[in-house]
């Protein structure tokens, strides 16, 4: 079955990733998922702390957003949605996950999931997936979404309109 939405772009720098995510972070309800793939240094943590303090910065509760690499899941709310950032690096097996609670919170907040490849077969099917990969030029990142759900393409449209408008 091919994706429903796909798209992809080059940010020249990280405050264009940066930017992105911002505008992307008020299109987003509970029960949204995104699904942050790259390797090491791709900008995933970037690009999800940036979220994350846009909606915080936009419901007037500024905080900081430290990267979830040793807690594993920071939990945030900003007034209207609970929003999980997990970092799963450091885990090996689905079973762990699966103690960290990311099942019922994928149907309730906006969860943004550094390595999903580590959820196994327990990783939401309508999520947004987000291939991060480094350029050559510093700060360049190429970033690729794709889902099956279509509803997605309204999002990364109104997204895109929101960066360049």
């Amino acid at each position: 079955m091919a994706d429903a939405v796909a798209w992809s772009s080059q940010f020249e720098s990280e405050n264009e990733t940066r930017r992105f995510a911002s505008r992307l972070a008020p299109l987003l309800c509970a029960g949204d998922a995104l699904l942050l793939e790259g390797g090491l240094g791709a900008g995933k943590t970037t690009f999800a702390r940036a979220l994350i303090q846009a909606r915080l910065k936009a419901a007037g509760r500024p905080e900081e957003v430290p990267s979830p690499t040793y807690t594993l899941v920071q939990v945030y709310n900003d007034g209207a949605e609970e929003i999980w950032h997990a970092d799963l690096y450091r885990l090996s097996d689905p079973d762990e996950v699966r103690e960290l609670g990311l099942e019922e919170a994928f149907g309730q907040a906006i969860c943004l999931i550094e390595w999903p490849d580590r959820l196994g077969g327990d990783a939401p099917k309508d999520a947004l997936r987000m291939n991060l990969s480094m350029l050559e030029k510093p700060g360049q990142r190429r970033l690729a979404l794709s889902s099956t759900d279509k509803r997605w393409r309204d999002i990364i449209g109104q997204a895109l309109e929101r960066l360049h408008g």
